[in-house]
C-alpha cells in the first residue's frame, strides 16, 4: 500500500468530527435505504436481477444504443458532441463557451464534470463558474473536492460551514442551518438569473426518445437547464435505458437507494431546446457524450462496472468508508479519485489506469455489504479481487485495455502448491485447528508484538496486511469465554430505533384500500406537500382565500388555457394578477398539471407555449391544480402518457424542495419553492 493513502488513511482516522460524520452518515442512510425498499411494488431482488439485466443487454449493446440515442436526440434539436477523452470533452465545452461569448457558468452536481476537472479548464478560460448544489457550492467555496456521490459536504460541521460562509461571503457566523442554507438560497438565486450558460450531468440518457433525465431535490438542477440561454449536460455514454419503461425501473431503485426516497422532489426529463412558441428554456441545449475509457472497460473483465448508476448505496454500506472517508481515496502518487468508495474502488483504476489507482482495491474488507446494497446487484467483490490479483504484477498492465491477457488463469506454481496444501488441511477439522495454531505460533516467533504500542515489532505485519494474523487460540475455542463476560460486564443493549429518511419520508403503512386519490393525499402529505379536495367551481375561492392571507396579489402564471376552466377568470375578479415572465420578486406561482402519481405524491407537468416551468420553479409558493380523473396510479402510467414524451421539457413534483447537505439535516425550500399545495377537483 503506497505510503502517500497510507498517511491519508491515518489522518482520517485520526479525525473526530470525521469519524462522527461518517458514522451519522452511514446510519441514517442505511436505515433510509431499508426503510424505502419496504415500500417497492415488488420484492427488492426481483428488481434487482430484472435492473441488472437491463443494465447488461444496455452494456452489450452500447453501440446499437448509442446510435438510436444520438439519432434521436439530433432530431430534437440537441446538438451532440461525442468526446473520446477527457480533454476533448473539455475543449467541446469551451468552444460552446467561446461561440456563446459565455462569462458566468451555473453548474449543478456532475460525477463527470468532476471526472473531466471541468471547473479549473473554464477557470483558466476566464470564466466564472459556481457550483449551485449546496453540498457542492460549499467545497467549493473551501477549493475542496466532493466528500461523497450524494453529500459532497458529508465531512463538514455546521461550524466549519458557518465559518466558510463568514471567511468567503462576508456574512455574520451562524451554525444555524436553515439560516445557512437560506444565505446560499440568496447567493445563488442571482447567479441562476444572470448565467450565461448552464452545466448539468444525466441520470440516464432514454434511447427510443433522444431524451434526458436528471435526478435533483434542491431544484438547482432544474434552474440551469431552465433559465441560462445555453445548457451543456455532460453524460458518460453509458449511462442509458432503452425505454421509458426501463426508465421506470430505474427510477423505482435509484432514490431509494441513494437517499432513501421513493422519487427526488425534481425528476426532469428534457427532449430539446425552446422552440419557436414557448416563452422560456434555453435556445440552445448541447450534449457532451463522454468516453473517456469506458469503452475499453466495456472491453474488459470490469465491464460489469459500467452497469452503476451512482446512487451511492455502496459508499454508505462500506465499513472501510466509514472510517476513512471519500478524500483518502488517493492514487500512489497522491492523486485525488472523484469516484471513492467500493465503485470508486474499481472505476478509478478501470478509468485512469491500475499504476496510479489499483491500490484502491486493497481498501476493502471484501465483506460483500457493498453488492447486497447495490440496487443492480454489481458484484463489487469479484471485481476487487480481480484488481487485486492484476495489482500483484504490476509489470504486466499500465490501464486496462482489453480482455486478451487480462485475468488469465495461469497461477504461478508455488501459489498452486500452497493453494492445494490449504485445500487439504482445510478438509479435516482437527488439520485446520492444528495448522491454525501452528500459523499463530510462528507468526509470533517471526513478528513479535511491542508491549508499548501494540503493533508487530519490526515485520509491519497487521498494519496494511489483507491477512490477519492468525490467533493461537482458534475464535471458537474462545467464543465461549468471551461470551460470558460480554454478558457480565456489558449493559443490554437496545434495538436501535428506526430512523426516517433524512428526506422526511415517513414512509408509513397505508391501508390496501385506498383509492388513486386517497393514496396521493397521503403520499403527498408525507413529503410535506399540502392537499385541497374541492369542486371546480369553490377552487379559485379557495386559491385567491390563500393568497390573500398571504399578502399576495401577483402569481406568476400558466395561461388561462392551460389552466382548469373558469379558475383564471374567477382570480381576476379577486384582483389577483396573473403573470406568465419569470419575476424573482414573485412570491406565488400557479400551473396545471398534466398528472398525478398516487404511488409517490408527485405531480407531473409538462412544459409548452403558455406552461412556463418557471412557475413551478422560482416562487417560494408552488400552487398546483390537478383533476383526480388525472391521477395514476404508478410511475409507470405516468412516464408512459404521450404528452409528457413529446414535451421538450417535463418534470415530476415530488413535495417541496429540500436539502440534508449539511450534518444529514432536513432543511425545505432551497432553491426551488419551500411550499407546495395541491387542488384537486373533483369533477
Amino acid at each position: 500500500m503506497p505510503s502517500q493513502f497510507r498517511k491519508r488513511i491515518q489522518k482520517s482516522l485520526d479525525n473526530p468530527a470525521l469519524q462522527s460524520a461518517l458514522d451519522h452518515n452511514a446510519e441514517r442512510r442505511r436505515n433510509a435505504r431499508v426503510t424505502a425498499n419496504a415500500s417497492l411494488p415488488e420484492e427488492l431482488n426481483s428488481l434487482r436481477q430484472k435492473a441488472h439485466a437491463l443494465r447488461a443487454r444496455v452494456i452489450s449493446n452500447l453501440d446499437q444504443y448509442l446510435e438510436q440515442f444520438t439519432s434521436q436526440a439530433e432530431a430534437n434539436g440537441i446538438q451532440i458532441h461525442y468526446a473520446r477523452t477527457a480533454a476533448e470533452a473539455v475543449e467541446s465545452v469551451l468552444q460552446i463557451a467561446r461561440d456563446s461569448q459565455a462569462q458566468l457558468v451555473a453548474k449543478s452536481k456532475t460525477m463527470v464534470g468532476e471526472e473531466i476537472q471541468i471547473n479549473p479548464a473554464l477557470e483558466a478560460e476566464g470564466l466564472q463558474v459556481v457550483e449551485t448544489d449546496l453540498g457542492e457550492y460549499i467545497v467549493q467555496l473551501r477549493g475542496e473536492p466532493p466528500a461523497h456521490i450524494i453529500t459532497p459536504a458529508v465531512h463538514l460541521s455546521r461550524a466549519e460551514v458557518g465559518q466558510t460562509f463568514q471567511e468567503k461571503l462576508g456574512v455574520a457566523f451562524t451554525e444555524d442551518i436553515p439560516t445557512l442554507t437560506a444565505i446560499a438560497r440568496k447567493v445563488l438565486r442571482q447567479v441562476f438569473l444572470e448565467a450565461d450558460i448552464g452545466i448539468s450531468g444525466v441520470n440516464f440518457g432514454i434511447a427510443e426518445s433522444g431524451g434526458l433525465c436528471l435526478l435533483t431535490n434542491e431544484g438547482n438542477g432544474r434552474m440551469v437547464t431552465t433559465l441560462p440561454e445555453v445548457h451543456i449536460a455532460l453524460m458518460g455514454i453509458e449511462r442509458l435505458v432503452p425505454t421509458y419503461t426501463d426508465l421506470a425501473l430505474m427510477l423505482e431503485l435509484l432514490p431509494r437507494s441513494a437517499t432513501g426516497q421513493k422519487l427526488t422532489v425534481y425528476t426532469s426529463l428534457i427532449r430539446g431546446p425552446r422552440q419557436p412558441d414557448e416563452e422560456e428554456g434555453p435556445r440552445q441545449r448541447h450534449l457532451v457524450l463522454v468516453d473517456n475509457g469506458r469503452s475499453a472497460l466495456r472491453e474488459s473483465n470490469l465491464a460489469e462496472i459500467l452497469y452503476c448508476i451512482r446512487c451511492g448505496a455502496c459508499l454508505n454500506a462500506c465499513p472501510i468508508f466509514r472510517e476513512i472517508g471519500g478524500h483518502a481515496y488517493q492514487g500512489t502518487s497522491g492523486e485525488h479519485t472523484p469516484y471513492s468508495g467500493p465503485i470508486g474502488s474499481v472505476l478509478s483504476p478501470g478509468l485512469f489506469g491500475i499504476s496510479e489507482f489499483g491500490n484502491l482495491a486493497r481498501a476493502s474488507s471484501l465483506c460483500g455489504a457493498c453488492k447486497e446494497a447495490c440496487p443492480v446487484d454489481i458484484d463489487l467483490p469479484k471485481l476487487l479481487l480481480r484488481l487485486r490479483a492484476e495489482g500483484a504484477r504490476p509489470g504486466r498492465v499500465k490501464k486496462i485495455t482489453q480482455n486478451s491477457g487480462m485475468y488469465d488463469p495461469l497461477v504461478p506454481p508455488a501459489l498452486r502448491l500452497a493453494l492445494r496444501a490449504f485445500s487439504w488441511t482445510a478438509s479435516s477439522p482437527r488439520l485446520f485447528s492444528a495448522a491454525q495454531r501452528l500459523a499463530g505460533i510462528l507468526s509470533r516467533l517471526v513478528s513479535p508484538f511491542s508491549e508499548d504500542i501494540k503493533v508487530p515489532a519490526f515485520s509491519g505485519w497487521g498494519y496494511a496486511r489483507d491477512l490477519a494474523r492468525p490467533a493461537v487460540t482458534p475464535f471458537h475455542a474462545q467464543f465461549g469465554s468471551i461470551a460470558q463476560k460480554i454478558s457480565e460486564k456489558s449493559p443490554q443493549l437496545k434495538e436501535p430505533e428506526a430512523e426516517t429518511a433524512h428526506f422526511a419520508t415517513n414512509h408509513r403503512e397505508l391501508p390496501g384500500n385506498l383509492d388513486p386519490v386517497e393514496r396521493f393525499e397521503a403520499e403527498l402529505t408525507t413529503l410535506g406537500g399540502e392537499f385541497m379536495r374541492c369542486k371546480p367551481e369553490q377552487a379559485a375561492e379557495s386559491i385567491a382565500e390563500l393568497l390573500q392571507s398571504l399578502d399576495i396579489d401577483v402569481v406568476q402564471s400558466w395561461e388561462k388555457e392551460s389552466l382548469p376552466a373558469g379558475i383564471a377568470e374567477r382570480l381576476s375578479q379577486a384582483d389577483i394578477q396573473m403573470r406568465s415572465d419569470p419575476d424573482p420578486g414573485i412570491r406565488a406561482g400557479l400551473t396545471g398539471a398534466l398528472a398525478g402519481i398516487a404511488e409517490t405524491g408527485s405531480l407531473v407537468l409538462a412544459g409548452g407555449p403558455g406552461r412556463p416551468m418557471s412557475a413551478s420553479l422560482l416562487p417560494e409558493l408552488h400552487i398546483a391544480v390537478l383533476r383526480a380523473k388525472d391521477i395514476c396510479e404508478n410511475l409507470a402510467q405516468a412516464l408512459s402518457l404521450s404528452q409528457l414524451q413529446a414535451a421538450n421539457c417535463a418534470v415530476l413534483i415530488s413535495g417541496p424542495s429540500r436539502t440534508a447537505d449539511i450534518e444529514m439535516t432536513l432543511t425545505i425550500g432551497v432553491h426551488g419553492p419551500g411550499r407546495l399545495v395541491v387542488y384537486c377537483l373533483d369533477e
